[in-house]
């Protein structure tokens, strides 16, 4: 596997996640207590044997940059690999913003020839799983195709106009794909994880560029299956995953990570996942305080109620508050006497004495980062 590189790619449309991502990327976003979306991301291409990952960005970059340091967390800072920040540059074709994926690759054109690897896989970053991505490179190899595509048939990941859904053949050959379409025919999401040979890749973006193309799911998988120009097929992911590409979406994962067997099959023995390590204090559960069904991460201050919830580090309940169905991020406050439920509290927010704070489950309210209410 030492033939192989990791590309993962985090300049996606992040609207739908509103005040979550206006000082950071999706691949930043904190989930489960104490990880980032991009900690399963870049620990599976490290499970599955890659030494020499890219990490393409966009904007909001800088919580995403401090997070990933020099990569040490997942054996990635040695010398001549590892992992490889690569922020957007400014130049006379580059305005620092890319159009699409086709855009961000061009731009980032000499690290990609500078590699030595001869295969690569790339990643979005607004879809979390943990895979064996050696497998998914063991089939790409076996069955000689062109292209790999990694797919889900979780229905879950089905959406109507939003999400690439692909047709495969009984030998796994993909023979038509839908782009964002109003109802989508086919029950396989593709999860935007693709190998390739490295060297096709480049020639593909090289050209498709050059013809003012930015989409890599239109612009080239579509046209090279309609055209049958090259040979794309495609395996199925058989663990859960989640989309991450708004508030609800980024809730519910949170709320369904609270069930053992889910969390279970996500934090698999065979496939640990890595994060940044923080030196902190135990969690502190005073006296009175009451925990039902809840992830509390280290540095804590438990006097309250607890129910439901995931709290990140540094979180402190004050006596007499209540917290329930809720994501408290890093250093939040909730204080006494207060009762949240159904909300999102972003990093260091505080919610005052004898508030009451209820939102829908369907739609959580959204407490920014240093919003006092």
């Amino acid at each position: 596997m030492k033939d192989i590189m990791g590309i993962i790619y985090t300049g996606e449309n992040d609207a739908r996640l509103r005040e979550l991502t206006i000082t950071r990327a999706i691949a930043a976003m904190p989930v489960a207590g104490r990880f980032r979306v991009i900690d399963f991301l870049v620990s599976s291409m490290v499970n599955g044997g890659m030494k020499n990952i890219g990490v393409i960005m966009q904007k909001n970059y800088h919580s995403l940059m401090d997070h990933l340091g020099s990569g040490k967390e997942w054996d990635l800072h040695g010398k001549h690999e590892g992992l490889h920040i690569l922020p957007p540059f400014l130049t006379r074709e580059n305005v620092g913003l890319y159009p699409g994926i086709l855009d961000a690759l061009r731009s980032n054109n000499s690290y990609l020839t500078r590699s030595k690897q001869e295969t690569l896989v790339l990643s979005n970053s607004n879809i979390l799983y943990n895979a064996r991505l050696d497998e998914l490179i063991s089939f790409y190899r076996e069955t000689g195709a062109d292209i790999t595509l990694m797919y889900t048939k979780d229905p879950t990941m089905i959406r109507d106009e939003y999400g690439t859904y692909i047709k495969v053949e009984e030998n796994g050959d993909v023979t038509d794909m839908e782009v964002q379409p109003t109802h989508p025919a086919y029950g396989n999401c593709y999860m935007q994880v693709f190998v390739m040979k490295r060297e096709l890749l480049l020639d593909l973006v090289d050209k498709a560029v050059a013809h003012g193309l930015h989409s890599m799911e239109k612009d080239i998988f579509l046209r090279l299956i309609q055209s049958r120009s090259a040979k794309i097929n495609a395996y199925e992911y058989k663990g859960k995953c989640w989309h991450i590409d708004s508030v609800q979406s980024y809730f519910r994962f949170n709320m369904e990570i609270l069930d053992p067997k889910m969390r279970k099959g996500l934090f698999r023995d065979e496939l640990p996942v890595y994060t940044k390590v923080r030196d902190e204090m135990p969690a502190y559960y005073g006296d009175n305080s009451t925990e039902l069904n809840s992830l509390v991460a280290d540095g804590c201050q438990i006097e309250g109620k607890v129910e439901n919830s995931v709290l990140f580090r540094g979180v402190k309940i004050a006596p007499n508050a209540h917290v329930k169905n809720c994501i408290i991020m890093q250093d939040g406050q909730v204080q006494e006497g207060a009762y949240i439920e159904n909300c999102i509290l972003d990093k260091e927010a505080i919610i005052r004495q004898n508030a009451r704070l209820i939102g829908p489950e369907a739609y959580p309210i959204v407490i920014g980062k240093n919003v006092v209410i």
